[in-house]
């Protein structure tokens, strides 16, 4: 909720000309309050800056089926962390083929129901989990289209404990060392796998 959709002037607080206590009063606390005109509003900058194929709502931040189905109707992808995830996305209709599976340690009935729901890109962070999905993908039929996630060797300047770019997170494979490279060949080199690109991302924190 933006400061600017929050009306303090009033004697009983308000957001978007809704009253606050009268909410609470019919839907209980804790309430989670969205405003859907300034979420479209976002939506639509960021594809008329990048363009529809290379945005991506990450489903972490918030999902339920109403906000599945908003990125959906402003053309957005959908960044899935968990199975848990992915399955609320379909439920709701979401085409697997807009669908980013992220996450770490997935599981082979996670990695199976994306194969078989044809989610769009899947997103490798270790040596096993290419494993895995060319022995998954082999037993379906299908070929999937792989990222891999790299550790840049990037420091974000924040706590230790959630910077995820650095050469010694356990998270992804390391630039420097090479072993990126040689999964990225991995890949190429798959009939089972389809290398789709490179994936990073740094903890910074900085939100946009």
């Amino acid at each position: 909720m933006t400061s600017a959709a929050f009306d303090k002037s009033i004697a009983s607080p308000a957001v978007l000309d809704a009253d606050l206590e009268a909410l609470a009063a019919e839907f209980g606390t804790p309430l989670f309050i969205y405003d859907e005109d300034a979420m479209r509003d976002r939506c639509r900058e960021y594809v008329d800056a990048f363009g529809a194929e290379n945005v991506a709502f990450a489903g972490k931040s918030f999902l339920c089926t109403a906000m599945v189905r908003l990125v959906m109707e402003e053309g957005l992808h959908l960044d899935c962390a968990t199975g848990g995830e992915m399955h609320v996305a379909l439920s709701a209709g979401f085409p697997g083929t807009r669908i980013v599976l992220h996450g770490n340690n997935k599981s082979d009935e996670e990695l199976q129901a994306a194969l078989s729901a044809g989610v769009g890109r899947i997103v490798a962070d270790s040596n096993d989990e290419l494993d895995r999905l060319e022995r998954l993908s082999a037993a379906l039929g299908v070929v999937p289209r792989v990222l891999i996630r790299v550790t840049p060797g990037v420091e974000a300047h924040t706590h230790e404990f959630i910077e995820t770019g650095t050469e010694e997170s356990k998270f992804g494979f390391t630039v420097s060392s090479g072993v990126a490279l040689a999964a990225a060949q991995r890949v190429v080199a798959s009939t089972s796998l389809e290398f789709a690109g490179l994936h990073c991302h740094i903890g910074s924190q900085i939100w946009v």
